[in-house]
């Protein structure tokens, strides 16, 4: 279903900075509506946001430091619609210090101005500070900027000229050189490459030179699924970056991979699309794999875009590694096999811009879900800060003012804007993103696949079962004299965000340890992260504090997806109330691990703030928890258990009908694929076109 998202009378004549409003969200109203400020906020937060909002005459504020006061800059030169001098921003790009997400920024004001009089002033700029030899972070940036622009501002022989003295420094020169004319000959050839990145980059710089050339042999056979003709449509890309699709739960790998794998074969065997691309980043396990293209399903292919690093992509990264996403990214859709016609991204990451600037390039449409994160928790998690403060406290709040330039970067590059209901449906987007107010959005709720029985499900329930009560008292298990107490159960990937420490302050605080068990699933099974370490730390030195709660609390990492249902069914079978499932989290954009809850037969308790208030109706189908704050968290974990067994158990139904009634795979995928034939007009009888899908 599309809405315009429109401001009602009252939102309209609002003041951008009334009552209620935090400063951020105020600022960003005036940004695009030029109204009255009458909130500023005088901490870190409020002054971070007056700078990136407050418009060009708004005087310098001292006490911010002055890298803050440039990203600011960089951040209003990118949000305009007219062309800056490009001598502005090559001087910017010479800059030394540049933090990476302020290189994005730059970046993306250098797309607004390369376009009048055909570039020709911008890449007499670039020529003119390349030669001037800015150092390798900027030649490096120029280069970039250069190559995602088609500028030419060196021939083949100057460019090889430059004499890289680094490796950022290198592939960047690589990448320009792929694309000027004779670009091929100055190439080094790929066995020259230190490593299998090296020589895979150095194959496909010379693929983009000379098509089909022996040297871009490496590239086509680590493409190989991609190479064969393919003209069937629609072609859907969908992308997921930080983190591993097989391995939900783990690290960055959330529920978002479920959903991306059962997508993919929705649309491809329900909805019609002639084939799915899911774009992933290489781990760096994967380094030396051949093999960069793997099928999920028949016409559903896993294409993994290297990536240049020891450590897997984060949010912290990623900004590092965007211009040598977007041009694997721009590589991997030229090729015959994949050809997409529109591209869906779903989160505000670096990662994500990057996918989205390959779009642009190779000229397909762009959607893009929006959500209000990190808007809406802004004020509570960084408000009271000093202008001063460098901590980490300071950079995550830095981190997140950058995701939130790169929403906004997304939202006016997209085509297609998705958008997850809520309980207010669309009208929270329109409190954190006023420049929707004109814009249509098309809301969509998730959903998941049908579990499909095996004729070993039970004997593998019981299996669960017997390691779960295996023993407790050692983080592994719980012991079997506990197996008639009620079980609550949290699944999810260990991050603060998805609150565990909180769940478990809250279950001591409420006394819940004395009546009930606790079994929390996620993290990595083999390689935990360091946030992952953190929370597990956290999470165990809690219930070290009291033997009672130790026995009868288990962490286990995370299962594959078939497992944790396989889990939850199991627990559901033992009986009404048997076992109840939790979700503490901060927010929910929807909260697909609560719909498999749910699909199973378990009462479920999910978090008022986010997506999950769109489908559950407190006390009906299951409960809504206040999740602020442990107290709060405590007392509604109180209600949950104490609910009477019949209740929970009609509780539950409700929940399993809701579930198969409304949030099926199939009617998402069918949604979805009659959007994106809406945005890019293309004929549904075109899926059946030859393919080889």
């Amino acid at each position: 279903m599309t809405h315009h998202v429109t401001p009602g009378p009252a939102a309209a004549a609002r003041r951008p900075g009334a009552a209620g409003a935090g400063a951020l969200a105020a600022w960003r109203r005036f940004h695009w509506t030029q109204g009255v400020v009458a909130v500023t906020g005088g901490d870190l937060l409020g002054r971070l946001a007056r700078a990136e909002y407050g418009g060009t005459r708004a005087r310098p504020d001292s006490l911010l430091p002055h890298s803050d006061r440039r990203a600011a800059r960089l951040r209003r030169l990118a949000r305009r619609e007219r062309a800056m001098p490009t001598r502005v921003l090559a001087a910017a790009g010479a800059i030394p210090d540049l933090e990476p997400w302020e290189r994005t920024a730059l970046a993306e004001a250098w797309e607004r101005s390369c376009d009048p009089d055909d570039g020709l002033s911008a890449s007499a700029e670039i020529r003119r500070r390349l030669l001037a030899t800015p150092g390798p972070a900027g030649t490096a940036f120029l280069l970039d900027v250069a190559d995602a622009n088609s500028l030419r501002p060196l021939s083949a022989r100057e460019a090889a000229g430059l004499q890289p003295t680094g490796r950022l420094q290198r592939h960047a020169l690589w990448r320009y050189l792929s694309g000027v004319p004779d670009g091929g000959l100055v190439l080094p050839g790929s066995d020259i490459g230190l490593d299998a990145y090296e020589q895979l980059l150095l194959a496909a710089c010379h693929e983009r030179a000379r098509p089909g050339s022996s040297a871009g042999q490496r590239f086509r056979a680590a493409f190989d699924s991609l190479t064969k003709p393919f003209t069937a449509s629609p072609v859907v890309a969908q992308s997921m970056l930080l983190g591993r699709l097989e391995e939900p739960g783990a690290g960055l790998s959330g529920g978002m991979s479920v959903l991306l794998t059962a997508l993919g074969e929705a649309l491809t065997t329900h909805a019609r699309a002639a084939r799915v691309l899911t774009l992933t980043a290489a781990q760096p396990a994967e380094a030396q794999c051949p093999e960069q293209v793997s099928r999920l399903s028949a016409a559903h292919l896993l294409v993994r875009l290297p990536v240049d690093s020891p450590e897997a992509l984060d949010p912290q990264n990623a900004a590092a590694h965007q211009p040598a996403l977007a041009w694997w990214a721009t590589r991997v859709f030229e090729l015959p096999g994949a050809r997409p016609d529109i591209t869906h991204v779903r989160f505000a990451d670096d990662a994500s811009l990057a996918i989205a600037q390959a779009t642009r390039r190779y000229g397909a449409k762009l959607a893009f879900t929006v959500t209000p994160d990190p808007h809406r928790t802004m004020d509570e998690r960084h408000a009271g800060l000093a202008p001063e403060q460098t901590t980490d406290a300071g950079r995550t709040l830095r981190l997140d003012m950058h995701r939130i330039f790169v929403a906004d970067r997304l939202v006016d590059r997209a085509d297609l804007l998705v958008a997850m209901p809520g309980r207010n449906g669309v009208k929270e987007l329109s409190e954190h993103f006023p420049q929707l107010d004109r814009r249509s959005v098309h809301v969509q709720p998730e959903g998941i696949a049908p579990f499909r029985p095996a004729p070993d499900d039970a004997a593998t329930g019981r299996s669960i079962l017997a390691r779960l009560f295996r023993g407790g008292g050692n983080g592994g298990g719980l012991d079997a004299t506990d197996c008639e107490l009620p079980l609550l159960l949290c699944v999810g990937r260990l991050h603060p965000v998805k609150q565990q420490e909180r769940l478990v302050q809250a279950w001591l605080l409420a006394g819940l340890h004395h009546r009930t068990t606790l079994l929390l699933v996620g993290g990595s099974p083999t390689d935990p992260t360091t946030i992952e370490t953190a929370v597990s730390t956290r999470v165990t030195e809690l219930l070290a504090a009291d033997p009672v709660a130790r026995s009868r609390a288990a962490l286990w990492p995370a299962l594959p997806n078939r497992r944790v249902r396989l889990l939850e069914k199991a627990l559901a079978w033992r009986g009404p109330g048997s076992a109840l499932y939790v979700c503490p989290s901060a927010k929910e954009e929807f909260g697909l691990a609560v719909l498999e809850a749910m699909e199973a037969g378990l009462p479920v308790a999910a978090p008022r703030r986010g997506g999950a208030s769109h489908y559950l109706r407190d006390g009906v189908n299951g409960r809504l928890l206040a999740t602020e704050s442990a107290d709060a968290l405590a007392e509604g974990l109180r209600s949950f258990v104490l609910t009477p067994t019949a209740e929970l158990a009609a509780m539950a139904a409700a929940g399993a009908a809701t579930v198969r009634e409304r949030f099926g795979i199939d009617a998402v995928a069918a949604s979805l694929a009659d959007a994106y034939r809406a945005t890019c007009r293309t004929d549904p009888a075109g899926a059946g076109r030859e393919g080889d899908g």
